[in-house]
């Protein structure tokens, strides 16, 4: 099994501890209590840090990762992964290069944190095929597909191609969904989740130990959900509250799931199976999404969070 010590979740936390220790003249015994690990983990990652160059008489970082954004929003929202890209020097109006480093980040972190004999579920989503792409190396896992794509697209290949890719880099076995998100209505859904090729990834999903799930706004091009809904459908939602989607399901701004009558038109991994999940990571993709990315938080559902200087600074 490799370990990764250059991943961002490695360098933001290191980056903390030197921060406590060196700065803060916080105790390695203090610092340990804080991060949950041993007082000799402490000492030997600031060893290494030290060693590597990590740390100077500064603490550095790659300057895409922003170390005090990512440290404050694991802090506040008692997070086990945390990890935000200083976004701030970029141009606002690229929005496909901004999903493109989110993918690089996230992509990292997986290559980090995945292990041999995890199984890791991705959604369907812009974002997870960004962070598709970026793979270039993964542990051997079986990878899961967590929802149907969205209809407005043909459910080809290339809908499915981070799931492959992520399985093809890990060398492991792959349950793709090549099926639509969210159904005409009820019976559909229930009838294609009984199909040969969908039941075979519904059945795995109870057995994923990781997790990237990407959170939707309530607009247009903000979430597969309300790009494929009818108008009146969607101006019905918005009334009764929804602000945010998360696995195909609408949310309100303290994060409950409050239309059941759609729920049962989708399909994608249920809340009450994403909870038994031991890590799920949040993937919050620009400012426009920050409303929705906190609403997503309040579910109680997510361990992690990459996201960039603006949603970040939004939830702080």
């Amino acid at each position: 099994m490799r370990t990764h010590h250059t991943g961002p979740e490695y360098l933001v936390q290191t980056a903390a501890m030197a921060k406590r220790f060196y700065l803060e003249g916080k105790s390695k015994m203090e610092i340990a209590e804080e991060f949950g690990i041993s007082r000799f983990k402490v000492a030997r990652t600031l060893e290494s840090a030290l060693r590597d160059g990590l740390i100077r008489l500064e603490i550095r970082l790659p300057a895409e990762l922003d170390a005090g954004l990512s440290d404050a929003l694991r802090t506040r929202y008692g997070l086990r992964h945390a990890i935000v890209i200083d976004s701030r020097r970029e141009d606002p109006d690229d929005t496909v290069q901004a999903t493109r480093r989110l993918g690089a980040v996230t992509a990292d972190l997986l290559a980090e944190i995945v292990t041999e004999n995890d199984v890791l579920g991705l959604v369907w989503g812009p974002e997870v095929e960004a962070l598709g792409l970026e793979l270039t190396t993964l542990a051997r896992c079986t990878v899961v597909q967590l929802c149907g794509v969205t209809p407005l697209r043909p459910v080809n290949v290339s809908a499915v191609e981070a799931v492959r890719r992520a399985a093809t880099i890990s060398r492991g076995v792959v349950y793709p969904i090549y099926a639509p998100l969210l159904l005409p209505d009820a019976t559909a859904a229930r009838m294609l989740r009984e199909q040969p090729g969908v039941v075979d990834a519904v059945r795995r999903f109870g057995d994923v130990t990781k997790a990237v799930v990407t959170v939707g706004g309530w607009g247009p091009g903000l979430s597969t959900v309300y790009d494929a809904l009818s108008d009146a459908d969607r101006e019905d939602y918005r009334r009764r509250g929804v602000c945010a989607e998360v696995a195909g399901r609408p949310l309100d701004a303290e994060g409950r799931d409050i239309v059941p009558e759609l729920t049962e038109r989708i399909i994608a991994i249920s809340f009450d199976e994403l909870r038994k999940v031991p890590d799920v990571i949040l993937m919050a993709d620009g400012v426009e999404r920050a409303t929705a990315a906190a609403a997503a938080l309040k579910t109680g559902l997510f361990n992690g969070v990459v996201t960039d200087a603006g949603v970040a600074e939004s939830l702080l």
